[in-house]
C-alpha cells in the first residue's frame, strides 16, 4: 500500500498536490477518469478554469478566487503529470522554465541593469527579449508564436499588436472608425443576397476591426464585452423581477412592455 502521509500533510502544499495527481494517474490504483485523460481532453478545462479565475476577480470574490486559483493550479499539475507519464518532462521542469524566463526577462531586478526605467521602456525591453526567444525557436515571422487556441477576440488584438510593431497599423482611431463604417456597409450588402458563408466572413471582418478599435482606444475588448454581458444580465433580471411584481413572466409579456421595463432598469441604475 502507498504511504498516505504526504497526501494528508497540509504543510507540504505543492509536493502534496503533485503526489495526489500522481496517485490519481497511477495505472493500477488511480482514478479511471484521470488515467484516461490526455493533453487534448484536459485543455478545455484549463481554459475554463482560467476564465473562472477572471470571473472571480471581476466580482471581487476573494474567497472564491482562492479556490479558483487552486483549480487552475491543478490544471498545470495535471498537464505536467501527463507529460511525466509520457517521459516528456516533469513539474519541476515547468517551474524552472518559467523561473528562468522571469529572471532573464527582468535584468533590472535580477541582473545589473538599472531599475530607473519607465513602464513603457520595460515593456519595450520585454518585447525585445521575447522577439529574441522567438528567433531562437526559428519563429521569424512577425505573427509567429501567437497561439491559435486563444479566444478569437484576444488573438485578434495580439495579431494586430504584432503587425503594428513593424508599422502595419492605422495612425489613429479615426481611420479605424472609417474602416468600421466600410465593413458594416459590406456586411449589410452581403446580408441582402450573398450566401451564409460570405455573411459570416464579412461579420468576422467587422469584429476584427472592432478589436482593432479597442486596441487604439486602449480598451480590453474581452473585459468590455464581459462588462456588457454583466450589464445585460443585470437589467434583464430586473425586467423579470418587475414582471413578477405584475404577476407575469417574460413569455407572458411582449417586446413593447419589456423594452419599457428595460428603460426603467436603466433609469434606476443611473439614479
Amino acid at each position: 500500500m502507498p504511504d498516505d502521509a504526504l497526501i494528508h500533510d497540509a504543510s507540504q502544499a505543492m509536493p502534496r498536490l503533485i503526489e495526489i495527481m500522481r496517485r490519481l494517474r497511477d495505472p493500477q490504483n488511480g482514478c479511471p477518469w484521470d488515467i484516461e485523460q490526455d493533453f487534448a481532453t484536459i485543455a478545455p478545462y484549463t481554459i475554463e478554469e482560467a476564465y473562472e479565475v477572471a470571473d472571480a476577480i471581476e466580482r471581487n470574490a476573494w474567497e472564491e478566487l482562492r479556490g479558483e486559483l487552486g483549480d487552475l493550479l491543478l490544471q498545470v499539475v495535471f498537464h505536467a503529470q501527463i507529460a511525466d507519464d509520457k517521459g516528456l518532462f516533469q513539474f519541476g521542469d515547468v517551474a524552472n522554465a518559467i523561473a528562468d524566463k522571469m529572471v532573464d526577462r527582468h535584468p533590472h531586478v535580477f541582473g545589473d541593469e538599472s531599475r530607473d526605467k519607465s513602464v513603457e521602456q520595460q515593456t519595450r525591453d520585454w518585447e525585445t527579449v521575447k522577439a529574441a526567444e522567438r528567433a531562437a525557436k526559428a519563429q521569424t515571422g512577425t505573427l509567429d508564436g501567437v497561439a491559435v487556441g486563444l479566444p478569437a477576440l484576444i488573438r485578434a488584438v495580439k495579431l494586430q499588436k504584432r503587425a503594428a510593431r513593424v508599422g502595419f497599423d492605422w495612425p489613429d482611431a479615426s481611420h479605424v472608425l472609417d474602416k468600421i463604417t466600410e465593413e458594416a456597409a459590406e456586411l449589410t450588402e452581403a446580408a441582402k443576397s450573398l450566401p451564409h458563408e460570405k455573411i459570416e466572413e464579412e461579420f468576422g471582418d467587422l469584429l476584427f476591426v472592432m478589436a482593432n478599435l479597442a486596441r487604439h482606444m486602449k480598451v480590453d475588448p474581452e473585459a468590455a464585452l464581459r462588462a456588457a454581458n454583466a450589464k445585460f444580465t443585470r437589467r434583464f433580471e430586473r425586467i423579470e423581477a418587475l414582471l413578477k411584481e405584475r404577476g407575469k413572466s417574460p413569455d407572458q409579456s411582449d417586446l413593447a412592455e419589456m423594452d419599457a421595463l428595460w428603460d426603467q432598469a436603466k433609469r434606476e441604475e443611473r439614479a
